[in-house]
């Protein structure tokens, strides 16, 4: 093999096309761009422009936002750590920090931290370093429920007291009562 002999695969680079170059090439005298115009013009596009509709881009509501002090965590399954503590590459006698699982080929790279999730069943006894994780208590009895259901399975809810009914327009008031026009006038009438 020599290097003048290495070629690519035939038909992977295409050579561009040469435009403005007479009528018998194609793509002659106006170069594909069709006649005048905003369009036919450079340094001109009409993006996301649906001929006076509303675009889509308008149409859909903004939401949510970029938090500028959001932290980059890892997130490590219970299973995962179990695997490497298996296969010899995380010591179950040494604390599990970030810099531990990055050596032991459980995160990629060492970013803000690292979370322990709850995924899988660890079985050795260890000591975590981390910046969030699971609390005790919410591995077992919390398991496959929403945020905010009771082990029963049902949401729970806080007794709300029911609100005394207040009719704050006067001519709703007078009407529900069923009272008359002249009983109404007597009433207003009267010192």
């Amino acid at each position: 093999m020599k290097l003048n002999g290495i070629t690519d695969n035939p038909g992977s680079s295409q050579a561009r096309t040469r435009v403005g170059r007479g009528i018998g090439s194609g793509k002659g005298k106006q170069s594909g761009r069709g006649g005048k115009g905003q369009t036919a013009r450079s340094g001109v596009r009409i993006k996301g422009f649906e001929g006076g509709q509303m675009p889509l881009h308008r149409r859909l509501p903004k939401r949510g936002f970029t938090n500028p002090s959001a932290s980059d965590i890892n997130g490590v399954n219970l299973g995962r750590i179990q695997i490497a503590i298996d296969a010899g590459k995380l010591d179950a006698a040494k604390a599990v920090t970030i810099e531990a699982l990055v050596e032991a080929g459980v995160c990629a790279r060492s970013r803000d931290g690292v979370k322990i999730l709850g995924k899988g069943e660890l079985n050795a006894k260890l000591f975590f370093e981390v910046a969030r994780g699971l609390q005790e208590r919410d591995r077992g009895d919390r398991k496959g429920r929403r945020p905010g259901q009771s082990a029963a399975g049902r949401k729970r809810r806080s007794p709300r007291p029911e609100a005394p009914r207040v009719v704050t327009n006067r001519w709703r008031a007078d009407h529900m009562t069923k009272r008359t026009d002249r009983e109404l006038l007597s009433s207003q009438l009267r010192p």
